[in-house]
């Protein structure tokens, strides 16, 4: 169940007079009391309080551990009493005497209250009384003072800087907060070579078997663990082994009261690591299943005294599929591992201690065939690694005792690339796929991939938030107000809306393409149509302005934070596409023999040489004490696997023509790349009155040779003109190129399709090649009553949000996801729980749109975001149909078997969501197109109609104009 909401919230004031009760001042701090017989965690956590009192008011808390409360020497200050209950003398005593009520959390699952108590003991004025239901629960009581008097979870990790105070009140209460929403919430260290690797060991001992992953660097995760409001970890793993590494890491959990597990392959306690170095015979249940089964009891004996999630089951050697594995064989491991449980714990049930099977990859093949698994082991369902979940709980899996949980990925090694680089995920994709296995009753365990830990600060944040409040974000709205809160918290209210609309957008960018991508060939975005490339690079050109101008009206301390979370994923983000889209350019320009084609070419080589300045300013950050953080190769990939190191493209360079020097003026036209005097240009795009707003049509003018020249472009007729229509340009240098944007008075353009001559002259010799281009001037119209989009070039385009009409039928409704997806947002059923629906009894979506040719076999191009088929049972579908017509049911995930991913998912990962098409007949004329969303995992973006004209591209033509 999600906490019950808090009574008063916030529980503190910072100026005199919003309550009696001072809790501390730059004169005054709290004096902490806890039962010396409470939890190690507790003690901890209280301790963690006290010196956050130092950090905010500039005077440490002192705290005391008391054996009972009729000894206590009381403080004459402000009094905190924390404790478990049942645990505690002095939370005990409180309940006894009816000074607190703990009835709303008693018995609950991490929960707490916190109230102050007038003379809650003899000399004790009043206290702020924080009591939990368990140890964590009392850590979370703790650390919520923490965070809600100015100091962000992240205050070590990012340097966040505390946000100082001259006084704090605490406010009567009481705060209630109930159960989290998720039982289990944490994060896995994966991936962690080179960057947190080469850092940690710059700042830890290495361990004998040469980790640098000991206690001491186990502290700071299990902290930020539980400032997060997390209880649970996956340990690194690639070169480390938990448990052995230092033999203290176990009881550093224990007393921190995280739970560890280990990763969906390395089950009973064990890294995989130990298998090579511990473990006699081959990773093989076929061959060597005693020596595993020794291995497995070895692992329950050495963990059976800390707070431990068992993970079951069994993958192939080195996280690979085991080619001799069967359902038959998994059934048998599992039942062998839930008896060296019971045997090993003195249990009469395996499942009083939890465990969970991790259905990864080929896993899910072995449930699919029918092997029955224990109802007391947490199913805990995955991704496709790029954050798409593949499976839900069906129904009838919902009543399991172990219930069932996500594994998630921010973070992978594997294809279609390793994405490990710096933040690429966007928030409001996550909240979609997340809020979609929440209310599949997928809320046992939540676990995420955060590789590095940093810099997936803000994914894991947002995780880690909604995993312990889903109430928070049960509208769609849910990521942006997150936003808005956790800016504000980490920067202050005067940056909080300018930072969550930065990374908005960065979620926007990254959607179309991460980083690792970008070296795919063909190139990702067009340099021919619908101008993308340069728009893309206007985007982050933008984007990088509102970070930069946010940045400067920091404090000094304020921007080290910044720059790690925000300035740095935006700076170095734009520098590598820049480099990708002007080598792309370079590519272009090229071919129409441009010299401006070696300034390009100059300009990837200037931005290469500045992603490493960048990466260098992010280890000199704090005198150093981020280093490594991005070493992670990212330039240069040519497969799954990351290059050895950073790796230039390809790029051209042009020598100087030998040719004469009616060679040197260049004339291309929009989406050509041809290039006149010498070749022949194709006629110019079309124009009409309902292009879109974002579209121009235009000439471009350049040097082809070293030299100067000056030119003149005139139209045959009045009602066509340019800008920049005379001109000298010259090479080298930075006025080789111009561009001609062309206008269109449709006042006194005629009726109908209509031919323009521009004419290209040079003027500084008198005699000389002239090019002429041809441009189709359609002058178009559409009847006065129809309302809707209109098409313009052979396409008509409208992002899924703006629709004519949308019904609400049998208690369903379409609700918009702000800023999801690739343009705009994301349109979806709700709410999520319905089961698939035909378009007989789901709401209909209605599109007006108006097109002027007959097609008889146009297409209807669906983008949609990149969900599966989390329910082999009811496969995501859309249904649409043409003017009232007999409605089309199309399926655009082709079926998969559990344990594979489905035809057409690695274009999909790639492009950010896939693309569906059906071919259809558009008369001219008025139309109205139905859209049926049948199934809630389905999210559509947009919708564009292809009457002949759609060109290839990302992100697709701009949205038609509507009129």
């Amino acid at each position: 169940m999600p906490p019950e909401a808090s009574v008063t919230d916030p529980l503190l004031a910072f100026t005199q007079g919003a309550s009696p009760y001072q809790l501390a001042s730059e004169d005054v701090s709290p004096h902490i009391y806890v039962d010396a017989d409470d939890f190690k965690g507790v003690q901890r956590t209280a301790q963690d309080l006290a010196n956050d009192f130092g950090r905010v008011v500039g005077n440490n808390g002192t705290l005391s551990l008391i054996g009972s409360p009729d000894t206590v020497q009381w403080s004459d200050g402000p009094v905190i009493i924390a404790g478990s209950i049942g645990h505690s003398s002095l939370i005990d005593s409180l309940v006894s005497k009816n000074k607190i009520d703990v009835d709303k959390v008693e018995g609950l699952w991490e929960a707490y209250t916190s109230v102050v108590v007038e003379a809650p003991f003899s000399g004790v004025p009043w206290a702020l009384v924080i009591a939990g239901s368990d140890q964590r629960g009392v850590s979370y009581g703790l650390y919520d003072i923490s965070e809600q008097m100015g100091v962000s979870p992240w205050y070590w990790w990012a340097d966040v800087p505390v946000k100082t105070k001259s006084e704090i009140w605490v406010r009567k209460g009481p705060k209630v907060q109930g159960s989290p929403s998720v039982k289990y919430r944490g994060f896995f260290i994966n991936d962690e070579a080179p960057s947190l690797t080469g850092w940690a060991d710059g700042k830890f001992t290495k361990s004998e078997y040469g980790s640098s992953f000991t206690g001491e660097f186990y502290k700071l995760v299990f902290e930020l663990c539980l400032r997060l409001k997390g209880n649970y970890i996956w340990p690194a793993m690639w070169s480390s082994m938990f448990y052995v590494d230092d033999a203290n890491n176990g009881d550093i959990a224990d007393d921190f009261g995280v739970f560890m597990g280990t990763s969906h392959h390395e089950p009973m306690a064990r890294a995989g690591n130990e298998q090579g170095e511990f473990m006699a015979g081959p990773w093989d249940w076929s061959r060597n299943r005693d020596n595993i089964t020794q291995f497995f009891e070895e692992g329950v004996e050495r963990s059976k005294n800390w707070d431990t999630i068992y993970t079951l089951g069994m993958r192939g050697d080195g996280d690979a599929e085991s080619p001799t594995l069967t359902a038959d064989a998994l059934e048998d491991i599992i039942q062998v591992q839930q008896s060296i449980l019971k045997e090993e714990l003195g249990l009469d049930n395996a499942g009083d201690v939890p465990q969970t099977w991790v259905l990864y990859k080929e896993v899910g093949k072995y449930y699919q065939a029918g092997m029955k698994t224990p109802d007391d082991v947490i199913l805990l369902w995955t991704d496709d690694n790029s954050g798409n979940i593949q499976r839900l709980p069906l129904a009838n899996e919902t009543d399991r005792s172990g219930g069932a949980g996500i594994y998630y990925h921010f973070d992978y090694v594997g294809a279609p690339r390793n994405y490990k680089w710096i933040n690429t995920i966007q928030l409001v994709k996550t909240w979609e796929q997340m809020h979609l296995a929440y209310e599949k009753q997928a809320r046992e365990l939540w676990i995420a991939n955060v590789g590095d830990i940093k810099p997936l600060e803000i994914p894991l944040t947002h995780f880690m938030d909604m995993a312990y409040d889903m109430s928070k974000y049960t509208s769609p709205k849910g990521t942006s107000e997150w936003l808005h809160r956790w800016a504000t918290r980490e920067f202050g209210a005067d940056v909080a809306s300018q930072t969550a609309e930065i990374l908005t957008t960065y979620g926007t960018m990254l959607i179309r393409r991460k980083y690792e991508l970008l070296s795919d060939q063909p190139y990702a975005f067009s340099t021919a149509n619908y101008d993308e490339v340069e728009k893309i690079m206007s985007d982050w050109e933008d984007l990088l302005e509102l970070t930069e101008s946010t940045y400067d009206s920091l404090d000094e301390a304020t921007k080290v934070a910044y720059y790690q979370l925000i300035m740095h994923p935006v700076e170095a983000g734009k520098t590598v596409v820049d480099l990708y889209n002007k080598n792309a350019l370079n590519a272009w320009y090229a071919q129409q023999g441009r010299t401006s084609t070696n300034a390009m070419a100059n300009d990837v080589q200037a931005l290469f040489a500045q992603d490493q300045v960048i990466t260098e300013k992010y280890h000199t950050l704090n005198g150093g004490k981020w280093n490594h953080f991005v070493d992670q190769v990212h330039i240069g990939y040519t497969y799954w696997q990351d290059p050895s190191v950073n790796a230039m493209p390809n790029m051209t360079y042009l020598g100087e023509s030998n040719a004469t020097d009616d060679w040197i003026m260049g004339v291309s036209i929009q989406g050509s790349s041809a290039s006149a005097p010498g070749d022949s240009l194709p006629s110019l795009l079309p124009v009409d009155p309902y292009m879109p707003s974002t579209e121009k049509r235009y000439l471009d003018i350049f040097t082809r040779n070293n030299g100067t020249f000056s030119y003149h472009i005139s139209s045959n007729v009045s009602y066509v003109s340019v800008t920049n229509d005379e001109g000298t340009l010259e090479a080298p240098g930075s006025k080789s190129d111009i561009r001609s944007v062309i206008s269109v008075d449709w006042e006194e353009a005629p009726p109908g399709l209509s031919w323009v001559a521009l004419r290209v002259k040079r003027t500084d010799i008198c005699k000389g090649p002239a090019v002429v281009a041809l441009l189709p001037v359609n002058k178009t119209s559409v009847p006065d009553e129809f309302e809707g989009y209109v098409e313009s070039g052979g396409v008509v385009s409208w992002e899924a949000e703006h629709y004519s009409s949308a019904e609400e039928k049998n208690g369903l409704s379409y609700v918009t996801i702000p800023d999801y997806g690739r343009t705009l947002s994301g349109l979806k059923l709700w709410p999520v729980t319905h089961p698939g629906r035909t378009p007989e009894d789901a709401p209909k979506l209605t599109y007006s749109f108006y097109s002027f040719t007959d097609r008889p076999e146009a297409q209807l191009v669906v983008y949609l975001g990149g969900s599966l088929n989390h329910d082999p049972s009811l496969p995501l579908k859309y249904a649409y149909a043409l003017d009232g017509g007999s409605p089309v049911e199309v399926q655009p995930i082709p079926d998969e078997a559990m344990g594979s991913l489905p035809p057409g998912w690695n274009d999909a990962t790639v492009a950010g969501g896939w693309t569906s098409y059906s071919t259809l007949k558009v008369p001219a004329g008025a139309h109205e197109l139905s859209l049926w969303l049948l199934e809630p995992g389905v999210v559509v973006q947009k919708v564009v109609m292809d009457l002949g004209g759609l060109k290839s591209s990302a992100l697709g033509p701009p949205e038609s104009q509507k009129v």
